[in-house]
């Protein structure tokens, strides 16, 4: 096992007793902060549920619809221009809509082009360099009341943008 493999096996035990000891040492009761925090977390997931079940409904719809196909073939032949994998464009635009959706794609882009093709490496980068943009703002956002948030939309769907582009591009001088 290198170094990297042994850091990442013990990182996440080392912050854990890091946060404990140092807890510990500013005498805050560690317990009890971790059952509010609980507390609190289950509040906020029950807030949220109607929000994720808008959001699921929409995708499902999206997709049912044929929408999606329809997009996929009308910038194909842009895509095959410019080298880039049509089995991709789902994942890119399903991401910052839905993570479990996008990992639900990429999971079946990797069972069926494999883990180390190209399509498989680019949608597990683009996985890991992109988040969940409109679930986010959705969810979260109007769970805590926040109505105006054109700006936060449009910095983080600016921040997919880059993220998917940034992939194709590391992934391809890398792996083509």
């Amino acid at each position: 096992m290198g170094i990297i493999g042994a850091i990442s096996l013990w990182l996440i035990p080392v912050i854990i007793g890091f946060i404990l000891i140092y807890g510990t040492f500013k005498k805050v009761p560690t317990y009890e902060t971790f059952v509010e925090g609980g507390k609190e977390g289950l509040t906020i997931s029950f807030s949220i549920i109607p929000y994720l079940v808008g959001m699921l409904v929409a995708i499902s719809i999206f997709r049912a619809s044929g929408a999606l196909e329809f997009l996929m073939n009308f910038i194909k032949p842009m895509l095959d221009l410019l080298n880039i994998p049509a089995e991709i464009v789902p994942l890119a635009f399903i991401r910052p809509i839905s993570g479990t959706a996008a990992l639900g794609l990429t999971s079946d882009i990797i069972a069926t082009y494999g883990p180390d093709s190209f399509v498989g490496m680019l949608a597990a980068t683009m996985q890991g360099s992109t988040d969940t943009t409109l679930y986010i703002l959705t969810v979260y956002f109007g769970a805590v009341g926040i109505r105006k948030m054109g700006d936060a939309l449009k910095v983080g769907l600016l921040a997919d943008v880059v993220g998917i582009v940034t992939a194709i591009v590391i992934v391809t001088l890398l792996f083509a």
